[in-house]
């Protein structure tokens, strides 16, 4: 049997001894300053020797209080050290940026699989519709712009690859519009997301239509809302497909004319990070799942237009 005083006692001591008071002890041991003081009262009974100089509510260490500490700093040290080889390590944090639209339609159902795959990554997202400087930004890691990418000495931005850009509607909106035409305009309520940088004009020009004079209909600050009106059957949205890929896969939503009508197609979501971070494990994991995720998101083909007026 060792021949040892209490464990607690000796780490109450060390614990006093190294910050130089009783009641920081107490705060890194979450004790009381009182129980600190019964411990190390404790532990000088046992020795039958005085460890503090007690005066003018001070305490300081006495010739045998400094030759434990030195000893059980070395141990304590010795301690840490194999506690810490052993544990696993504590999770990386990553902070990752991007629109709620991003968020809430493309990325938030796919992260799962990236915490599965990468456990020792701790994902901390944050949502924006405002461009973020990351310069001004230190506490996020890594960015997915929106629209224009972001330019800077020191970042690194990567296009997550072309997107399809579509008019999109229910199936019974698209059989009451009919065959698109020069004049298709007149006969569907468009649906306008504010933040979009491809514009209704740019698909009336795609197709060879005329543009229409009147102004769109209703206005929506985030892509998912615009799908969401779109979904409830009050026009026709001009969206990218990655925010409409559940709604086209589920019937509710078809391209207005089907096979007859053309797409645009546009670099829209930008991964950015700081080329200093670029090396880092966590930074490059991240990246490469992502670029893969959307590889493979862009390889399976888009569900065909279902009862969508001209589909073949």
């Amino acid at each position: 049997m060792r021949r040892i005083p209490s464990f607690p006692a000796l780490r109450a001591f060390e614990a006093a001894a190294r910050l130089g008071s009783f009641a920081r002890a107490s705060g890194e041991l979450h004790l009381t300053p009182s129980a600190v003081s019964h411990q190390i009262r404790a532990l000088e009974r046992w020795f039958g020797r005085a460890l503090f100089r007690r005066a003018n509510r001070q305490a300081t260490l006495t010739a045998d209080g400094q030759r434990l500490l030195a000893g059980l700093t070395g141990a304590f040290d010795a301690i840490e050290t194999i506690c810490a080889d052993l544990s696993p390590p504590p999770p990386s944090s990553l902070a990752v940026h991007c629109t709620p639209s991003f968020a809430a339609k493309w990325l938030g159902p796919r992260l799962p699989a990236f915490v599965e795959t990468h456990p020792g990554i701790a994902i901390h997202l944050s949502t924006s519709a405002d461009p973020v400087d990351l310069g001004r930004h230190g506490e996020i890691d890594i960015l997915i712009a929106y629209g224009r990418p972001p330019r800077g000495p020191g970042l690194a931005v990567e296009s997550l690859g072309p997107e399809e850009i579509a008019a999109l509607c229910t199936p019974e909106l698209a059989r009451t519009i009919g065959p698109v035409g020069p004049g298709v305009a007149g006969r569907f309520t468009r649906l306008d997301s504010s933040f979009s940088p491809v514009r209704w004009p740019d698909w009336f020009a795609r197709n060879g239509l005329p543009v229409p004079a009147a102004a769109a209909g209703a206005a929506f600050d985030r892509g998912s809302l615009v799908i969401s009106a779109a979904v409830q059957g009050l026009g026709v949205a001009l969206e990218t497909l990655r925010f409409a890929e559940g709604e086209i896969g589920a019937g509710q939503l078809v391209r207005l004319g089907g096979g007859q009508v053309e797409s645009l197609y546009r670099d829209l979501h930008f991964i950015c990070y700081r080329e200093r971070d670029g090396a880092l494990q966590k930074i490059q994991a991240f990246r490469h799942w992502l670029l893969a995720v959307e590889e493979a998101s862009r390889a399976r083909p888009h569900p065909p237009a279902r009862d969508g007026a001209g589909s073949r």
